[in-house]
């Protein structure tokens, strides 16, 4: 049976969400391809893939007809087989790429890309930061599903999610420990945290953080069970995030609570443009120690992106539903 939406990535967890998100925010049944990428398509740049379709190997999903009518594709890696199921479809398949890759806009209908990036174009839709999947009824099912687990954490509620490493910033011992010491300061202040951390947090600056967290007001997700991420999202009364993550932060803003970035060590000039553009639209401000309370529009870029793809479907004699 056909589906039709596709739904590409390739593994990593943000371009996953992206693509996910925007897939749900079209409307239509979709299906998740993983791409699995091998050799030798592995080590080439994208631009020079022959034969795309057979570059998943193992672990990855199969590119085999029938074709969908819509393919979404985040990061650079899923670009070049976009375009080629396009090719084998005849055409009969609008093709969106979500963040920038190594092609031309031009190649694609429809580009969703972040106002950071600089890409602008008739075809190029703009959002803020990342396109996400939190919704006002994702953030009620999950508030449904979490009040009763987290009922003994006190209020205020600060929901901190932890990043970390990359290629533009590091999490180091002492900034740990000074992230661990303001954490502290606000829990015995009579703040309940709940605390996310992830794969790039790393083992030394989680355990530093639990050591000072012990006894207080706080609850640090194990990597275990239900993943509580969304639930903490909506029962947070102001959220933290590390400056690291252009995802993590834009579905903090998509609550319309206070987001505070806690600062990390480095940086990039494409991180501080998003860094300035948040800042600049009033969605978020530096964290220095305390709690600041504001109010700001919240902005819906990745369902608008659902719409003008609908539009565009529509207009092409694509969508059925």
């Amino acid at each position: 049976m056909s589906v039709p939406v596709w739904y590409l990535h390739d593994g990593k967890i943000g371009l996953r969400n992206q693509a996910l998100g925007v897939a749900e925010a079209v409307g239509l049944p979709f299906q998740e391809k993983n791409l699995a990428i091998r050799l030798p398509w592995r080590v080439l740049p994208p631009s020079l893939w022959v034969n795309a379709l057979s570059a998943t190997g193992k672990g990855g999903d199969k590119l085999l007809p029938p074709w969908p009518r819509l393919v979404i594709g985040a990061g650079n890696r899923a670009a070049a087989p976009m375009l080629a199921i396009r090719k084998a479809a005849g055409g009969r398949c609008l093709v969106v790429q979500v963040q920038t890759p190594a092609f031309a806009a031009r190649h694609f209908d429809l580009m969703v890309v972040p106002a950071h990036d600089r890409v602008r174009g008739d075809n190029v839709l703009v959002s803020l930061g990342a396109v996400h999947r939190v919704t006002p009824a994702l953030l009620a099912e999950a508030a449904a599903l979490w009040a009763p687990r987290l009922d003994f954490l006190p209020r205020p509620r600060v929901a901190v999610l932890l990043g970390g490493g990359n290629g533009s910033y590091r999490l180091s011992e002492t900034r740990a420990r000074s992230i661990a010491a303001d954490l502290k300061r606000l829990a015995r202040d009579g703040a309940g945290l709940m605390i996310t951390p992830s794969r790039r947090t790393g083992a030394t600056a989680e355990a530093i953080i639990r050591e000072a967290l012990e006894g207080l007001p706080a609850i640090i997700w194990d990597g275990t069970g239900d993943n509580p991420y969304f639930g903490f999202l909506a029962l947070a009364d102001h959220i933290l995030a590390t400056a690291d993550s252009v995802s993590m932060i834009t579905e903090a803003s998509a609550t319309g609570r206070p987001v505070q970035v806690i600062p990390l060590d480095g940086g990039s000039a494409k991180f501080e443009r998003f860094h300035q553009s948040l800042a600049a639209a009033g969605v978020t401000r530096v964290f220095r120690g305390g709690l600041e309370h504001w109010t700001y529009t919240v902005r819906d870029d990745t369902g608008d992106a659902g719409e003008r793809i609908r539009r565009m479907m529509q207009e092409r004699g694509l969508w059925r539903e």
